[in-house]
């Protein structure tokens, strides 16, 4: 039997109190919508729905990457009115899961116990020791799920149950179809409760399942910035328990943000206060300081990179040591035993093995060879105003301090070049090249006075 998955992401969220729309609100780095699309994906659905308000068509947007029908809700009358807008594309003898945009952290593995019976209701509940604002679960004498009551409309005892309604289900096409045709808003809030098919159900003696979760923490929605907040804790504790578990060693898991795809090997080390963003691969013994922001990198074995750094799209080809307080910028390669110390930035620069910048200086659109010493205050001078150009350093180079090489230029295998000095041609091989000015000093030299 075909699956097709129903998510609901019409809500307005008002209480975010933010003119993003609720499932954008991000967990991870990512939006909370496109967290419970990959989960939808891992299931391996024939097709996806997403419910959602026309009036927001940046939630379509976020997510036009993924095959998705985007099923338009007008008015937003309920969950129950929300899942009748998708059933039309549904095929009748397919099975039907519905999950929720604001749930980021329901993992598939989660869900497919959910999906291994074959009763044509069934449900995910959870039990949790404070219940308050979810929907009870009221169950027969026979221990079967006779209805599920939301808390406003719940009696006193009912509000006692500890069983709770995570919202998710798993329903097949047919029946639900008929018994979403048959809801009313006969409840306080005016609204179509999906839940009220299950009391439909257990009145038809229709078969009602459920599971009940092992981990009520992945099923924690966010209405407000409080929730939101408290589930981007629960995640990062997660990941970071996950990075722990493969040999990362993490000073302290609550100071330490993932926003992406994370990877780390065994004996890698993460100091405090860093922000691990995108696709970052950690290799064996790689040192991360504290307060560093590491954006798409893949680190070889034995990187260490020192307090305060910030690297987007690095990589590394052996070890080598960066910062502190380097600026890392895109297309950056460095190779075994290189240095790129503080106060220096790259940009589409290839520094080879053993070379070193070790201060205070900017190489762009670089590519250095093996062996290379950059002196403090080197600026590669790589753009006219219009285009940008490359400069090439060739092996065993050393280059003195607070020199300018202006691209496009060539410096030839092991040429000195003289501090202070400005380069415009190419430099040739095994020779030393300077540009300076004649030293002068003017006798008799009498610096100006205050006028009264």
């Amino acid at each position: 039997m075909a699956l097709h998955i129903i998510i609901l992401a019409a809500g307005d969220g008002t209480r975010m109190k933010s003119r993003l729309p609720k499932v954008l609100h991000t967990v991870g780095g990512q939006p909370m919508l496109r967290r419970v699309l990959n989960t939808a994906c891992a299931l391996g659905p024939e097709g996806m729905h997403v419910v959602f308000n026309p009036a927001a068509p940046e939630v379509r947007d976020a997510c036009a990457d993924f095959d998705v029908v985007w099923v338009p809700q007008e008015q937003r009358l309920g969950t129950g009115h929300a899942v009748q807008q998708a059933m039309p594309g549904i095929p009748p003898d397919a099975r039907v899961l519905v999950l929720y945009g604001d749930i980021p952290l329901i993992r598939a593995a989660t869900l497919r116990p959910l999906l291994a019976g074959d009763e044509p209701l069934r449900a995910l509940t959870m039990t949790l020791g404070d219940p308050t604002g979810y929907g009870r679960i009221v169950r027969g004498a026979e221990g079967s799920i006779q209805s599920i009551v939301e808390e406003r409309d719940a009696t006193p005892d009912q509000r006692l149950t500890q069983e709770v309604n995570t919202g998710v289900l798993v329903a097949q096409a047919g029946p639900l179809v008929g018994w979403l045709g048959r809801l009313e808003q006969g409840n306080s809030q005016g609204e179509y409760y999906l839940t009220d098919i299950f009391e439909m159900a257990a009145a038809d003696q229709v078969g009602v399942g459920s599971v009940t979760a092992e981990r009520a923490w992945e099923l924690a929605g966010a209405n407000d910035q409080v929730q939101l907040a408290a589930l981007e804790r629960r995640f990062q504790v997660s990941e970071a328990e996950r990075l722990m578990r493969a040999g990362v060693r993490i000073v302290d898991p609550n100071r330490v943000d993932i926003r992406g795809d994370v990877d780390g090997a065994s004996d890698a080390w993460v100091d405090v206060n860093v922000v691990l963003e995108g696709r970052v691969r950690l290799g064996e013994g790689v040192s991360v300081g504290p307060g560093c922001v590491l954006t798409d990198c893949e680190l070889a074995p034995g990187t260490q990179v020192h307090a305060n750094s910030v690297l987007e799209g690095v990589t590394t080809t052996g070890a080598c040591q960066i910062g502190p307080f380097a600026r890392l910028r895109p297309g950056t390669q460095l190779g075994e035993g290189a240095k790129v110390g503080n106060f220096v930035e790259t940009k589409n620069a290839r520094l080879g093995d053993g070379t070193k910048a070790s201060h205070l200086s900017y190489l762009g659109d670089a590519t250095i060879g093996d062996g290379v010493n950059i002196g403090a205050g080197t600026i590669t001078c790589n753009y006219d105003g219009v285009n940008k150009h490359q400069t090439i350093i060739e092996d065993d180079v050393f280059i003195g301090s607070d020199t300018q090489l202006v691209a496009p230029v060539t410096v030839g295998q092991g040429a000195d070049i003289g501090a202070g000095s400005t380069i415009t041609r190419d430099v040739p091989a095994g020779q030393l090249t300077l540009s300076r000015s004649k030293q002068v000093t003017i006798p008799q030299w009498k610096r100006p006075t205050k006028k009264d």
